[in-house]
């Protein structure tokens, strides 16, 4: 049997969201040392130009996009269609993360992590899969979620519901697409040190940050560790992979 490459995007075309940092941006790096053409979201523009400029070759468009405004997200889907051809795929990398106890989770402290971890990603998709925007042979779709959308975590009841909720919602996707040859995955990792996760952290002790990291067997995870996960549930030779939810998390839920 001839040897083939296990992630080969020449010829497609990719989204990505929260491209301006942290793993997003891992991501969209090593997409296109694969080979892809990249369509980069992200809502600081200065940061998606470092993004662009770490980028070790091919074509690519910037989007400087807050995702909270979501009836933008359509417009900019056709646009780059207009541009790049077919889009083959979305990893829908952005998120938002705020640790707050329940007694303050009021449902305004809440809709920020929701509009973007949820419906900016919902309607990404809705956008990327419409039969005149993704390639007519079909595609694959992302999401990251994160273990919180599947195991309990004092202060993280509102982050854990979008988690969760996107993690059902694109079981949901992978059975309706499937007819289409669109496959739809979802990636859970663990505690990744990242300018996100480094906000979060300076709300603890040092001690809970100790604790927390002494959870993972083998340590906290780089942006890179997910990076290459994303690639593999991306790349156009996993053709029957769909539904899963692969958790990434240095042995995290293992114990």
């Amino acid at each position: 049997m001839k040897n083939q490459a296990l992630a080969d995007f020449q010829g497609k075309t990719v989204v990505v969201s929260g491209a301006s940092s942290g793993i997003g941006r891992a991501i969209a790096i090593m997409l296109a040392s694969h080979g892809a053409r990249l369509i980069l979201i992200g809502r600081d523009s200065d940061r998606l130009e470092e993004t662009a400029r770490s980028l070790p070759s091919g074509k690519y468009r910037l989007v400087p996009l807050d995702l909270r405004n979501r009836e933008e997200i359509m417009p900019q889907m056709q646009t780059a269609r207009k541009e790049f051809g077919a889009i083959y795929g979305l990893c829908h990398a952005a998120g938002v993360v705020d640790m707050l106890p329940l007694n303050v989770s009021t449902i305004d402290r809440l809709l920020p992590m929701f509009d973007v971890n949820l419906f900016a990603g919902i309607e990404l998709a809705r956008a990327v899969s419409r039969r005149d925007t993704m390639d007519p042979e079909g595609g694959s779709i992302l999401f990251i979620s994160s273990i919180y959308g599947i195991i309990g975590k004092p202060g993280e009841t509102g982050y854990s519901a979008t988690k969760g909720a996107i993690t059902s919602a694109a079981r949901t996707m992978a059975v309706e697409l499937a007819k289409r040859n669109i496959r739809v995955n979802i990636l859970s990792p663990g505690l990744v040190r990242t300018d996100m996760t480094e906000k979060a952290f300076s709300m603890l002790s040092p001690q809970q940050v100790k604790d927390i990291e002494k959870g993972h067997p083998l340590g906290p995870g780089k942006p890179e560790d997910v990076a290459r996960a994303a690639v593999f549930l991306l790349s156009p030779q996993n053709r029957w992979i769909t539904g899963t939810d692969l958790v990434i998390d240095g042995g995290y839920t293992a114990q």
